[in-house]
């Protein structure tokens, strides 16, 4: 941890399955300290939430009670608390975080950001909403699809500061399943691919998604009969998986304004995959989202109580 001595004025929580992230803000909204925890929701029982905040934020807490403003995971039912979700179409910077019991310390007063849902077809997020409210207190006169890649990527449309409609596609678990657990472990070991294999995987796919099943296959037999490099096999898997994706999700980037947010390597990619069908995406670092959404959303509330 950096700046232990360090009062916050309040404190921001992105708090996920496999990891926590505080930062204590000061008065004047800087970042005065951040610090990071593997001790995500999916290593926690309900009573070790607590403890593992306490454990990072502890040096920040002055006398009196520190606001603590969370997103993601721990506002799920097996999380600290459950947020329930909140219907769309909503204003990410609108929503209104719930209050959570009282923690057993006493210099802890926290609140919890609520994910979104969706009737038809049936959607949740649970964090991304938080990242959309970033990205809109940046661009907020954006009227197109944000898309942001990951395990569960989303497809989101956004209009006048709302969401109105999102897809969820679980493409980065089935890549993540598929390249560590199943037989084409042996061909995809590694991290880079090749570019030219991986635009051509996209498009056979989106010309064909019917046939993406048989196409994973002989990613297998090529690389054992020909001795086909983990490069070209990565690729075609990557490229198979996005293709189908995008022949999912094609009303939401065909003829659209496209923004793609998220881990620089991975948001390239997209915009890659999108520039095969002649689509242009404007790709950028998600990183800061989630700290600026959440800034924007307890700002909107303190703004609220002033009224």
């Amino acid at each position: 941890m950096s700046g232990s001595a360090t009062y916050a004025d309040w404190i921001a929580v992105d708090w996920g399955t496999t990891h926590l992230r505080a930062w204590a803000i000061g008065a004047d909204g800087s970042i005065r300290a951040e610090a990071v925890s593997s001790k995500g929701m999916g290593a926690l029982a309900r009573d070790g939430f607590e403890p593992a905040l306490l454990d990072l934020v502890e040096d920040w807490l002055g006398g009196g009670k520190t606001p603590v403003l969370a997103c993601g995971m721990v506002g799920a039912k097996q999380g600290w608390e459950e947020a329930p979700y909140v219907p769309i179409p909503a204003k990410p910077a609108e929503l209104v975080p719930m209050r959570a019991t009282a923690p057993r310390d006493p210099r802890l007063s926290l609140a919890i950001v609520p994910g979104l849902k969706q009737a038809n077809p049936p959607d949740v997020m649970r964090g991304e909403e938080t990242q959309i409210a970033g990205f809109l207190a940046r661009e907020p006169g954006f009227d197109g699809i944000l898309c942001l890649p990951g395990t569960h990527t989303k497809w989101v449309h956004l209009s006048a500061g709302e969401v109105v409609s999102f897809q969820t596609c679980m493409t980065g678990e089935m890549f993540d399943l598929l390249a560590r657990q199943s037989v084409l472990r042996h061909s995809v070991a590694g991290e880079a691919l090749d570019p030219e294999t991986f635009a051509g995987a996209v498009s056979d796919t989106l010309s064909r998604p019917e046939r993406l099943a048989q196409r994973l296959f002989t990613i297998r037999a090529d690389a054992t009969l020909n001795g086909t490099g983990a490069t070209v096999s990565r690729a075609r898997l990557s490229g198979a998986l996005i293709g189908a994706e995008l022949a999912a999700t094609r009303p939401y980037w065909l003829g659209q304004q496209v923004v793609v947010a998220g881990a620089p390597a991975l948001a390239d990619l997209y915009a890659r995959a999108l520039a095969t069908q002649g689509a242009s995406a404007r790709a950028l670092d998600a990183a800061p989202l989630t700290l600026a959404g959440l800034a924007r959303i307890r700002a909107t509330q303190k703004e609220a109580s002033l009224a």
